[in-house]
């Protein structure tokens, strides 16, 4: 991601939002801002991010020849480290922009970027009855990690994720291994 790319992502990640309140379930208002400020750190003064101490990446995908979008963001993948894992803070593809392979494509970035940083898995939290979310995610090679195997970072993200209002639905974590090459 290019600090250019802000407006985009902000813009993305809301309207995926949307895709919630349409199936029901109604999170709490969010600003996408404080989740870049969360994985990439800070804007400092002279327009750059602050490297955060742990690992963070925002990888972005752009829109090619859609309907006024083209050269835009379509969709965004969010990556910190928790518990020694890479862990999938968010993925968003733009609706206007869906079942095109963009979130596909995103996650299989993500898991490329975690692996070559290496690690061995990939962590992250979900709507377990959505079918863009825990049943996606399972056919993409994860699996549910159960409470007793999360480590304290997992354990405190989902404390987040409850006091932020997010548990509005059943959710789970899932975990993926990340094969060497």
């Amino acid at each position: 991601m290019r600090e250019a790319d802000v407006p985009w992502v902000v813009e993305v990640s809301l309207a995926a939002d949307g895709m919630f309140a349409d199936a029901g379930i109604v999170l709490p208002p969010d600003d996408p801002r404080e989740l870049l400020d969360h994985v990439l750190g800070p804007v400092r003064a002279d327009g750059t991010r602050r490297a955060p101490e742990r690992f963070g990446a925002v990888l972005v995908a752009e829109a090619s020849g859609a309907d006024g979008h083209e050269g835009r963001v379509a969709g965004l993948a969010a990556l910190i480290e928790l518990d020694g894992a890479a862990h999938l803070e968010q993925i968003a593809v733009h609706p206007g922009l869906g079942r095109r392979g963009i979130g596909r494509a995103l996650l299989e970035a993500a898991c490329e970027r975690a692996r070559d940083a290496g690690f061995g898995a990939l962590t992250l939290t979900t709507f377990r009855d959505l079918a863009w979310n825990a049943p996606w995610y399972a056919r993409r090679g994860f699996s549910e990690l159960p409470r007793q195997a999360w480590g304290p970072d997992l354990a405190a993200q989902w404390r987040t994720e409850e006091e932020a209002g997010i548990l509005v639905a059943p959710r789970i974590a899932m975990r993926r291994p990340l094969e060497r090459r």
